[in-house]
């Protein structure tokens, strides 16, 4: 354990929250001071974030070990987990630990039998976040988690997520790391907490203050200048500086007399490896040999290891185990035994030679493997120290593949693709190896490195069979990456070959017309996807629904939006029975019911979706329902929904690797961010995409649409008219004008407004006529009737046509949009009558676009009221404050009910059919808005709230409350 020092038996270890320093802890001052007002600050309800770091031996698991014992002393439940070894490869590791769990109990309970086909990520970090919620239920909790910078991946990913999902709760997290070792995912994941608000801290060396209250704690006296000189060469680490002490105690090279301590031999090694030496050479042979072989095993071991390792009973092994402890080298640990420090672990591991390490970490992987259980513990030694082309390791790595995939699809990347380079050509189980590598590694979102194994292997020769189904992972793989045209061309020449079996045969064509279908190649595609459904004896469910997919996007094209929805719903009844990619037709069909705004349908269906992925495993797709949701949100016109939507979408894509449906967050954050009034966020949500270099995706034509909104609003209508001036006068690109019009209800009216501010009549012409013709040809979905009329309205300034669209537009934010058109029209017009139906008509569309948040929208608007000699605040009926209860919308106010009940956000958010991340970014809202940081706050305000509300002391609409009106 790192610490400050390793204090003497008759130094009290107090907890006294108000004392920054005291014997055995020095120079911690600051550092105790943040974590004593976070322990505070949890007793009073809120919760927090430490996040630690340092060099190795700076005294970072000594602050958690002070946090622990402070906290236990208070009342507090806690829990700690550390990753105690680098080649750790147990996924969920040190969270499991502090919950006292196992990933097989959390199973168990649920009678959950996990395959290597279902990913577990997301329903275990769901399970987690149940443990936690359950627990800080009954009071502050605190979760320590030490030497993160050698956690496995899910545990980050989990972190990411379960830290942010219980900010509102009394859960203190300290979070420590060892800095300059570790991946970058560690940096990101402090970076992203750090921005939440966690506070970060740098343990320093100690000043040389501290340094000399060390020694008084240790040796019992004050140090002379010389023991002093002597210990600054430990560069102020309290772990050096206590190896330091010890060994001049045990060398008798320091005399204590009158209460000073001084220096009566220079003879000691500065480096912790010298010292490490130092203190193994005083040590029995057996007991040196014992420490050496258990270092193998890790940094933590358990006796029964060690005694199968020496081929001895346990009991052969006590003299030597008891010299150890009494030496200070091993201390307990729960059920097993545990290195004092890492760098006295490191130090020790180092005095074997390579040869002699490798050795023994076959013999450990060996016994492991013999053993029978999980085969983790055994890849863990294989992973760095197996022979290339042992078929016995290999098994064991192919085993732990197996076991580790559903749980950490990162983990089981790395040992696939160590198992692969460890194979020899000429192994009949390459290929199977290399198969589940690419699989692996797919499912991780690390899908150069699989396209790059994918292409190496095909470089060798293999049994046809072997090659096209290497190939077919490859397509899929670049169709994931956004490189659909790649796609296609692998999956023409698996086509090519003429023995390929009817499955493979069958997911060849799946992939080609996906390909053609993300990449818009709609002429080739359609040929080939009518023939796939037209064969009667195709039961191939990958390339039927594939070729329903590619044929919605035809129709759609082509402006025959019934056709469209009626094979996407037929894609979706072939997924729902196939075990691929189950749950995107249906993400499909939820956003064309978006865009024709049959919005409850789309609802249900993005509901079902989001359950599916998470009791079906596809795990990839985490971020996709949040995405489709974002848009069906900005459609109903509640823009902090959708922006919430959008962010928790977009951020869970990025930390899977999974970008295909990413034009849908980028356009939602746009065009909220625009609508608000906030230009330049709006350009720079689009900016990122370019700079991100995210090839052809889902949904490009909308975000399009939506990069078209931000120019107009940045440059104007002459710039925007330049960008956009082919799809009013190129015949090929208005071939694309169907798709947008039926895309964006909005986008008919927008285009024919634009065209005529820049006198370009003939364009706004094609529009309109093409939204009339797509309302005729499409009578049963009305929104395209309203975009027509709008259009028309626009184009001929015909009030009838604009009244008909404000009361046909299905959209809130839309009939805003066609009332505001209307009353422009109508203020044009001279006379009493119009003058007041014009007034009337804005009116209609501020309050449309206010209820919405559409600033921007109603500022325009209220600027055109202004010149009619109308002038309208901000609300129209009710003046809402800033901050305070009144401050809160109604949905606020519902989720501050359901949080006052106790109900987690999950249990709010299937009460309100929203999201959880709907609830939690609401939540954020209502804390700030007022003053508060928990939930316990939120509970006990909400309580007082009601009381005055029903004595009639106070009313629903009273401004922010103060200290006197309600004590906190």
């Amino acid at each position: 354990m790192d610490g400050a020092s390793e204090p003497r038996s008759d130094i009290s270890t107090g907890v006294d929250l108000s004392r920054s320093s005291r014997c055995g802890w020095r120079g911690r001052s600051r550092e105790w001071g943040i974590l004593a007002g976070l322990l505070r600050a949890a007793e009073k309800g809120r919760g927090g974030v430490l996040l630690v770091e340092g060099q190795p031996g700076i005294g970072k698991s000594r602050l958690l070990a002070e946090a622990i014992d402070a906290a236990a002393e208070r009342g507090f439940t806690h829990g700690h987990g550390a990753t105690d070894d680098p080649r750790q490869l147990k996924p969920l590791a040190p969270l499991m630990a502090a919950l006292g769990e196992s990933i097989q109990t959390l199973l168990t309970a649920r009678e959950i039998v996990p395959s290597d086909a279902v990913d577990l990520r997301l329903w275990l970090a769901d399970e987690i976040q149940a443990r936690l919620e359950e627990r800080v239920a009954h009071g502050p909790l605190l979760i320590t988690l030490d030497d993160l910078q050698w956690a496995d991946t899910t545990t980050l990913l989990a972190l990411r997520s379960l830290i942010p999902e219980l900010a509102s709760y009394p859960l203190v997290w300290i979070l420590s790391r060892t800095t300059g070792i570790g991946d970058s995912d560690v940096d990101k994941l402090y970076e992203v907490l750090e921005r939440d608000g966690a506070t970060r801290i740098l343990l320093e060396a100690l000043s040389e203050q501290a340094v000399a209250g060390v020694i008084t704690d240790v040796l019992g006296a004050a140090p002379g200048p010389e023991l002093l000189a002597l210990a600054a060469g430990a560069g102020g680490n309290p772990f050096m500086l206590i190896e330091l002490l010890a060994g001049l105690h045990s060398e008798g090279a320091v005399e204590v007399a009158a209460d000073h301590a001084r220096l009566v031999s220079q003879r000691l090694p500065q480096r912790v490896q010298e010292i490490a030496r130092n203190r193994l050479g005083r040590l029995h042979p057996p007991t040196r040999h014992l420490l050496q072989v258990a270092a193998v095993l890790g940094r933590s071991f358990y006796v029964n290891d060690l005694a199968d390792m020496f081929g001895e009973p346990t009991t052969r092994l006590l003299p030597a185990l008891e010299e150890a402890e009494a030496a200070g080298v091993v201390i307990p640990a729960a059920d097993r035994l545990s290195f004092r420090h890492d760098l006295l672990w490191r130090a020790i591991t180092e005095t074997l030679t390579e040869p002699v390490r490798q050795a023994l970490h076959w013999q450990a992987a060996e016994m492991l493997l013999k053993r029978g259980g999980s085969a983790i513990p055994a890849a863990t030694h294989l992973m760095q120290y197996a022979r290339p082309g042992d078929i016995y390791a290999l098994a064991g790595l192919d085993r732990a593949v197996r076991e580790v995939l559903p749980s950490s699809p990162q983990t089981a990347a790395d040992i696939a693709a160590r198992a692969v380079e460890l194979s020899s050509p000429s192994d009949p189980g390459r290929f199977d190896r290399t198969k589940t590598a690419v699989h692996t590694l797919t499912s991780a979102g690390r899908l150069r490195e699989a396209a790059e194994l994918a292409r190496a292997a095909l470089c060798h020769t293999m049994p046809p069979g072997h090659a096209a189904h290497l190939r077919y992972q490859l397509a899929y793989v670049l169709i994931l990456a956004g490189r659909p045209l790649e796609a296609v061309v692998e999956a023409e020449e698996m086509l090519s070959q003429q023995d390929l079996s009817d499955e493979l045969r069958g997911l060849a064509e799946h992939v080609l017309l996906t390909g053609m279908n993300i990449g818009g190649e709609y002429r080739r595609g359609r040929k080939r996807a009518e023939a796939t459904v037209a064969a009667e004896e195709c039961r191939n469910q990958p390339a039927l629904m594939s070729a329903h997919v590619l044929l919605t996007s035809i129709a759609r094209a082509e402006g025959r939006a019934a056709d469209g929805i009626g094979h996407i719903r037929k894609a979706a009844r072939y997924a729902a029975s196939g075990p691929f990619q189950a749950q995107c037709p249906r993400l499909y069909l939820a956003s064309i019911l978006t865009d024709m705004r049959q919005l409850e349908e789309a609802e249900t269906l993005l509901q079902a979706a989001t359950e599916e992925i998470t009791a079906l495993g596809h795990t990839a797709h985490a971020a996709s329902p949040a995405l489709f949701r974002a848009k069906l949100r900005l459609a109903q016109g509640r823009l902090d929904d959708a922006a919430a939507e959008a962010q928790a979408g977009l951020a869970m894509a990025a930390d899977l690797g999974m970008h295909i449906f990413d034009p849908f967050g980028i356009a939602v954050l746009a065009i909220v961010t625009a609508r608000r009034g906030d230009i330049d966020t709006a350009a720079r949500h689009y900016k990122s995409r370019h700079q991100a270099g995210q090839g052809p995706a889902y949904g490009i034509e909308w975000c399009d649409w939506g990069m078209a909104l931000i120019t107009e609003a940045q440059d104007g209508p002459h710039k925007t008219i330049e960008v956009l001036n082919a799809l009013y006068t190129d015949p090929p690109q208005q071939s694309s004008l169907p798709m947008v019009l039926m895309t964006e209800p909005a986008a008919a009216a927008w285009l024919t407004r634009l065209a005529l501010a820049v006198a370009e009549r003939p364009g706004a012409e094609v529009v309109a006529a093409m939204a009339e013709r797509l309302a005729e040809d499409n009578p049963s979905f009305s929104t395209l009737a309203a975009s027509a009329a709008h259009a028309h309205g626009i184009l001929h300034n015909d009030p009838k046509a604009l009244t008909h669209a404000v009361s046909t537009h299905v959209g809130p934010w839309d009939r805003a949009s066609a009332a505001e058109d209307l009353g422009v029209l109508l203020a044009r017009t001279a006379g009493g009558s119009d003058h007041d139906a014009a007034i009337l008509s804005l009116d209609q569309a501020f309050d449309g676009y206010q209820q919405t948040g559409a600033l921007r929208d109603a500022a325009r608007v209220r600027a055109t009221l202004r010149k009619l000699g109308v002038r309208r605040r901000h609300w129209t009926t009710i003046e809402r404050p800033t901050s305070g209860w009144a401050s809160l919308t109604d949905t606020e106010r519902n989720i501050v009910t359901l949080v006052a009940q106790g109900l987690t956000n999950p249990q709010v958010a299937t009460r309100l059919f929203i999201s959880r991340h709907t609830v939690k970014y609401h939540l954020g809202h209502i804390f700030s808005k007022l003053d508060i940081g928990s939930r316990v706050e939120l509970a006990r305000l909400a309580t007082d709230i009601q009381a005055r509300q029903q004595t009639g002391r106070i009313t629903s609409n009273s401004s922010i409350l103060d200290d006197s009106q309600v004590e906190m």
